[in-house]
């Protein structure tokens, strides 16, 4: 399963950073596509965190909102990889030292799980999205629901994941884990903005 996603993010990743041929052409596409990423990303709850993380793209030709939905929820679920395996390491570590705060851990790292798995899914209902075959029919709309489903779960999990550690005196290492877990929220939060301006073509 971990190879399987770690495939398709590198899968993903691999097709919009390639850059162009030519140098001075490449530098003109990399202005259209920043302009385009900055422009769609002041619908997003938090642009400045939008941008910053898909800019990376702009070496590639994202010009539709189909590649920047592709490209936000990859960054979502490469997030969400991110903070899983530094969670584990943590609560090995407290486990280990059977540390008080090892349980709101694990229940914070249970959570991320299943927003790791949640991107996943999303992912590989949008492949569908993109065949030529999901240009008509009623299954577009299932794919649609289910992308919608899968993100918006995966925001709710990290969020709650964020409930494990109320208020703000907390020490450096749950300080650290909080900025991580929000950081999945915030980015699942614009994967789904960006992902209903993509959808919005297919609806009446």
């Amino acid at each position: 399963m971990a190879r399987l996603i770690l495939s398709i993010l590198f899968l993903l990743l691999s097709i919009f950073c390639i850059s162009g041929d030519v140098e001075s052409a490449g530098s003109a596409k990399r202005s259209r596509a920043r302009t385009y990423i900055e422009t769609a990303c002041t619908n997003t709850l938090y642009p400045s965190l939008c941008i910053q993380y898909l800019s990376v793209f702009a070496n590639s030709t994202i010009q539709t909102p189909q590649q920047l939905a592709q490209a936000a929820i990859s960054v979502s679920l490469y997030k969400a990889l991110q903070t899983r395996t530094f969670m584990l390491k943590v609560v090995k570590e407290l486990k280990a030292m059977k540390s008080k705060d090892y349980q709101a851990v694990k229940d914070c790292l249970d959570q991320i799980c299943d927003s790791v798995d949640q991107f996943s899914e999303s992912v590989r209902e949008l492949h569908h999205l993109e065949r030529p075959d999901a240009a008509g029919g009623d299954d577009v709309f299932l794919h649609i629901s289910n992308v919608e489903t899968w993100v918006s779960s995966a925001m709710t999990d990290a969020s709650a994941c964020l409930d494990e550690f109320p208020g703000k005196n907390t020490n450096k290492l749950k300080a650290l884990i909080k900025t991580r877990v929000l950081n999945v929220a915030q980015t699942a939060s614009n994967a789904l903005a960006l992902f209903h301006r993509y959808a919005a073509k297919y609806k009446p």
